[in-house]
């Protein structure tokens, strides 16, 4: 297949906006995947930051940077992405290129925690402003049940109110493919 999947997608636009030495945020760390790659695209100079509400989250991420003498490069905070302006230092005004959400809920833990659009729409817009221009944020938007179906509603009615000369708004998806399949929101500061 030609045409990249989503999650090689959302990989290939993260690569294209990282480089050794920059910041970027994994707003749903989940499992830690992202978290990991973000660590590994940033190098030893870079940092990440990743959120989440759920412990178990926060503490398999943990586990997993450690695992790969990584810790250093992360600063994890058990917390929403909506809180993100709030514990975030002054620091990263400016210079946090890169951000990624899997929305939804977390993979193998409780599906009635899930992500809330008010809150997402809210770290959008807060991360809007500290990015530099060209920064990029990718949204995954799981939208296979009832919570997500209402998240991805209110994303794409949110993303297209914004101003076309402050951001570049992509979505990326697979048309004809059943089930619901998760798909891509990438904005891009002008």
């Amino acid at each position: 297949m030609k045409l990249d999947r989503i999650l090689p997608f959302a990989r290939k636009l993260l690569e294209s906006a990282l480089s050794p030495g920059d910041m970027a945020v994994d707003a749903t760390v989940g499992n830690g995947h992202d978290t990991l790659y973000l660590a590994n695209l940033v190098g030893e100079r870079g940092h990440v930051f990743g959120f989440d509400i759920q412990h178990a989250a926060i503490a398999q991420t943990n586990t997993k940077l450690s695992e790969q003498k990584l810790l250093s490069r992360v600063t994890l905070f058990e917390a929403s992405h909506d809180k993100m302006s709030e514990v975030l230092p002054a620091s990263v005004n400016q210079r946090i290129k890169a951000a990624i959400f899997n929305l939804g809920y977390l993979p193998g833990g409780d599906k009635g925690i899930v992500t809330k659009p008010d809150s997402t729409i809210s770290a959008v817009e807060q991360l809007l402003t500290v990015m530099p221009s060209e920064g990029i944020i990718i949204l995954v938007v799981y939208h296979g049940h009832e919570e997500g179906a209402y998240e991805r509603d209110q994303l794409l009615s949110y993303v297209t109110t914004i101003d076309q000369q402050y951001a570049h708004v992509l979505n990326y998806r697979f048309m004809n493919q059943q089930n619901n399949p998760p798909f891509i929101i990438a904005i891009e500061k002008r």
